[in-house]
């Protein structure tokens, strides 16, 4: 069962693509800033714990952020 999805604002079909995701991303910013009241459900979680649980098992597996996405620049730069 879906939940029915209000109407934007007044005004807002009037701004530009640009001006409605800024005004979106207002809008998230705002709920953002009490993160702790979003709810987070279940299966976020448990897709969480799986993702994370490889390191948990073998942290030196891995390499730092700053070395892979260098690596990702350099292929995005060379193609």
């Amino acid at each position: 069962m879906s939940k029915r999805v209000p109407p934007p604002p007044p005004g807002f079909e009037d701004l530009s693509v640009d001006e409605q995701i800024d005004f979106v991303q207002s809008l998230w910013d705002r709920i953002t800033a009490t993160a702790e009241q979003v709810p987070v459900p279940e299966w976020h979680r448990q897709i969480i714990q799986e993702r994370v649980a490889p390191y948990h098992a073998n942290p030196t597996a891995g390499r730092p952020w700053a070395d892979a996405r260098a690596d990702i620049a350099r292929k995005l730069r060379d193609r």
